[in-house]
Order: structure tokens, then sequence, then C-alpha cells
């Protein structure tokens, strides 16, 4: 080195070089291997072949044969997927009016609530366990023509009402239904973010003179209102994909009232037995959605600024 200095040169010195980034987190990527694998294998290779089967006319015993465009075609020209957009933008529209409001409603009133909060979450979330098959067993029980429900309207000197017959009010069964199950969990989340409202907000409002209308209407609402969208636009996505009350207790009727688009979707692959058009409103149901989620993520990111 003393050479080197002599000559004008600065001596160089070696440092051991520093293993990757990548090798540091190795351990964590590999834990996250099984979960990409399950993705992949059970959420893009359906996708993928859906898109790829829309194309096709499938027939398992003298093989597949590709049509173009010929099953996106049916799809249109089919009376019944025009219903069922009809059903399923009802259903949707039934579930913002009848729920979406609700387990707000009970959130506010919770979070106001000076003794019982936790009986009151516990009861209020107890629906929400319920499995399926007693839920549509209890509730057939309810809209039966000599259940509790038309006993009380006898009761009250008023006419019986066909609940799940008549087309009028069969899908409003249903939504009223499943309101009644699922508003727990979403009255979770939303108490979860009022109670993380800074209570010094609450008591200088008071100081102020604010009566509680006041305080929910302009602390309440408005902390709370990223959350709002963001669960608005879940319920729409969820909404839209529905199916399984309207299978289970209806079977699409009466009279298609109840027909939705995922219920169609099902029905062309197991009753109508025709894949190729059954992928292709998979594929159109997939790409609405997929707008949706972008809607969804982009006030999730909004939210969170």
């Amino acid at each position: 080195m003393k050479q080197q200095v002599a000559m004008g040169r600065s001596p160089v010195v070696k440092i051991g070089r520093k293993p990757g980034r990548w090798k540091n987190h190795l351990w964590g990527y590999l834990f996250l291997v099984p979960a990409a694998v399950i993705f992949v294998l059970f959420l893009w290779v359906p996708i993928s072949k859906g898109l790829f089967y829309s194309f096709y006319h499938i027939d398992f015993v003298k093989g597949n044969e590709f049509v173009g465009f010929d099953n996106y075609k049916t799809v249109f020209k089919d009376a019944d997927v025009w219903i069922a957009i009809k059903n399923s933008l009802y259903y949707m529209f039934l579930g913002l009016v009848m729920g979406f409001w609700v387990p707000i409603l009970f959130a506010i009133i919770i979070s106001e609530m000076r003794r019982f909060q936790g009986f009151v979450r516990i009861a209020a979330y107890l629906p929400n366990v319920l499995p399926a098959v007693v839920l549509y067993g209890l509730w057939r029980w309810f809209y039966d023509p000599v259940g509790p429900i038309n006993g009380a309207l006898t009761g009250l000197g008023t006419s019986q009402i066909a609940f799940l017959s008549d087309k009028s009010w069969s899908m409003i069964s249903i939504v009223f239904m499943e309101s009644w199950q699922q508003f727990g969990s979403a009255m979770l989340i939303y108490l979860a973010a009022m109670l993380s409202i800074p209570k010094d907000w609450y008591e200088a409002a008071e100081i102020d003179g604010a009566g509680i209308f006041r305080r929910i209407w302009h602390i309440t609402l408005p902390s709370i209102r990223g959350l709002l969208m963001l669960l608005l636009v879940m319920q729409l996505i969820s909404t839209s994909q529905g199916f399984q009350s309207q299978l289970a207790l209806l079977d699409g009727g009466p009279n298609k009232a109840t027909l939705t688009y995922a219920l169609l979707i099902i029905k062309y692959a197991t009753t109508r037995l025709d894949y190729g058009v059954a992928s292709a409103l998979g594929v159109l149901m997939f790409l609405v959605l997929g707008g949706l989620a972008l809607l969804q993520f982009r006030l999730n990111n909004k939210g969170g600024n």
C-alpha cells in the first residue's frame, strides 16, 4: 500500500459483497409460495379456461369445436339474459334500499349506548353464524301462509301475503331475509370505525351544544365516509353475484322473478349443459366486476389517504 501511495494511486480496499436483498427475505417468499400456487390454480386458471371455453362449443363426447363469437351472440339474443340482468339490478337496488343502511344505523345506536354494549353486539351478530340450511328452513316457515308473519297479519285483520309465490314479493322477501342475516358483520366493521373516532371531538361538540343528531351528521358520518364508499362498492359486487338464496328457495321463480344473472350462468352449465355460453356469460360478468373492483381499489386508496 505504501508503494501505491508513493506512486500517487489511491489504495484499493476490498469490501465483502453484501448478500442480495432477496436472500434476507427468502423464508418470507417461501411461505408465500403455497398461497400463490392456490391463488393461481383456483382463480386464474379457471378464469383463463373460462375465457378460452367462451369461444368453443363444449362437447365431452365429440370434442370441442371452435365457434368464435357465436356464444356471445347467443347471450345477447337470449331473452332470459335480459330478464336476469333486470332482476340482478333490482336485487342490487333492494339490497341498497333495505340492507345497506341497517348496519350503519345499528352501529350508530350501539356506539351511543352507555350500557349493555357488548351484549347487543353479540346479539346483532348471531344471525350471521346461522348455517344456510337452517336459515332457509327458518324463513320458509316464517313466510309460509300459516307461518308466524301471516298469522300476525291475520290477527291484525289484514289479508295474507304470498311472500314466495307472488312475483311482486318474492325478491323483496329474499333481500329482507339476507339483510337480517348479514347485517351483523358490516355493523361490527362500522362500529370499529366509529369507536376509533377521537372522543375529544364529541366532547367538544357537546360543550358547544351539539345534540346527538348533529354529532352524528357532522362528526360520525364524515369520519367514516371512505369506509361507507368502500362497503358500498363491496355490496354492489357481492349482490351482483347473488344466486344462492334464489336457487335454494325458489329456483329462480315464480315465473323467473328471482332469476339472477349468476343463477342463469349456473342453469346454462348444469341444466342446459351449454358450457360455452355459460363461459361467455361468466366472462362478461368478470369484465363488469373487474371494473367495480378497480373502482373499489381507487376508493380504498382515497379512504387511506
